[in-house]
C-alpha cells in the first residue's frame, strides 16, 4: 500500500501528517542521491510490506491483516511520538478523527482489492485517486492530457483479456479504485492534520483512529486467528514495512528533497509494486500489462511537473 507526500497541491500520492511543514529544497549545492535513496526505499518498503500481506491473508483475512497491521503501527506509532491529547480544538480531533477514517477506508479497500487481483494492477488503480485529485486542484487544461493519458492506461488495462489486467476480478478492480478515492481523501485531511499537529502527533492519533475503526471488522473476519503467535508476529512485519519505516523515511527526505520531486518518485510506486508481485507472489505481467503501467506512472509524472510550473518559484 502506498505511502506519504508533501504536499496537498503538488504531489500524486499522501504525506504524513506533519510532512506539509518540513519540505523545502535542499541547500545549494547538495546532493539529491541521499534523499531519493530514501524515498526509492519507502517504496519499495511499502510494496514488499504489501505482499507479505498478501502472503498471510490466507491465516487472518484481508480485514484481519489490516486490523494486525494498523494496530501495531498505531501502537509503535503512539509509543515513539508520545502525542498530547490536550490543548486541541474540537476542530482539530474532527481533522484528525477524518484523517484516521480516511486512513482506515484506504487500507481496508486496498488489501480487499490485493486479496482479488494482482499487487501490479491494484496499486496502478489506486493511483488513479490521487491523480484525479492533482487533475481537479491544478484547474489547468494541460492536466486534461495527463488524466487522458492514465484513461488510456486503464482502457488498455480493461481490454486486454486473458491472463493480464482484463482477467481482473470486478469487485477487485473497484476495491482498487475505491481505495484510490480514499487515498485523495487521505492526502487532503493529512495536510489539514499537518498544520494542526505538531511532528508526527496527528499521523499517530489518526492511525489510533483507524486502528480501533478496523478491529471489529477484523475480529468478526477472523477472530482468534489474529492472536496466533506467528500470526501477529507477521502482522508486525507488515506495520513496520508498510507503514513505520516508510514514513520514517519519507519524513527524513521531505527534509532535504523538494516537494514536487517526491511526489515525482513517489508516482513509481506502481512499478515497485509490480516488482514486488513479481518477486514475491510469482505475479507475471505481459508486455501490455507493462504499458499500462507506464501510461498511468507517466500521467502521474506530468500532471506533477506541469501543476509545479504553473506554483511561482
Amino acid at each position: 500500500m502506498p505511502a506519504p507526500s508533501a504536499s496537498p497541491t503538488t504531489h500524486a500520492t499522501p504525506a504524513p501528517a506533519g510532512a506539509a511543514t518540513t519540505a523545502r529544497p535542499p541547500a545549494p549545492g547538495g546532493s539529491r542521491f541521499g534523499p531519493v535513496a530514501l524515498v526509492v526505499s519507502a517504496g519499495i518498503s511499502v510494496q514488499f510490506g504489501a505482499a507479505l500481506a498478501v502472503m498471510i491473508m490466507p491465516r487472518a483475512g484481508a480485514a484481519g491483516v489490516v486490523t494486525l497491521r494498523l494496530a501495531a503501527a498505531a501502537l509503535v506509532l503512539l509509543l515513539l511520538c508520545r502525542p498530547k491529547v490536550r490543548g486541541y480544538l474540537r476542530a482539530d480531533w474532527g481533522t484528525v478523527i477524518a484523517f484516521g477514517v480516511a486512513m482506515a477506508g484506504m487500507n481496508g479497500l486496498f488489501y480487499q482489492a490485493i486479496d482479488r487481483i494482482p499487487l501490479g494492477p491494484a496499486v496502478t488503480l489506486e493511483v488513479l485517486g490521487p491523480l484525479a485529485l492533482s487533475v481537479i486542484v491544478s484547474r489547468r487544461l494541460v492536466n486534461l492530457l495527463w488524466a487522458g493519458l492514465a484513461l488510456a492506461g486503464v482502457v488498455l488495462l480493461a481490454g486486454h483479456g486473458g491472463a493480464g489486467f482484463g482477467g481482473l476480478d470486478p469487485l477487485g478492480a473497484a476495491y482498487a479504485l475505491g481505495a484510490g478515492a480514499m487515498w485523495a481523501a487521505y492526502i487532503v485531511f493529512s495536510a489539514r492534520t499537518g498544520r494542526r499537529f505538531p511532528q508526527a502527533d496527528g499521523l499517530a492519533l489518526a492511525m489510533a483512529v483507524a486502528a480501533v475503526l478496523s478491529l471489529p471488522l477484523g475480529i468478526v473476519e477472523s477472530g482468534s486467528a489474529l492472536l496466533v503467535p506467528s500470526t501477529l508476529a507477521l502482522g508486525l512485519g507488515v506495520a513496520v514495512l508498510s507503514s513505520v519505516l516508510p514514513y520514517t523515511l519519507e519524513l527524513l527526505a521531505l527534509r532535504r528533497l523538494p516537494a514536487p520531486t517526491f511526489a515525482i518518485l513517489m508516482s513509481l510506486e506502481p512499478a515497485i509494486a509490480a516488482t514486488a508481485g513479481f518477486l514475491v507472489l510469482n505475479q507475471a505481467l505481459s508486455a501490455l500489462d507493462a504499458l499500462a503501467i507506464a501510461l498511468v506512472i507517466a500521467a502521474s509524472m506530468g500532471a506533477v511537473r506541469s501543476q509545479t510550473r504553473k506554483q511561482p518559484a
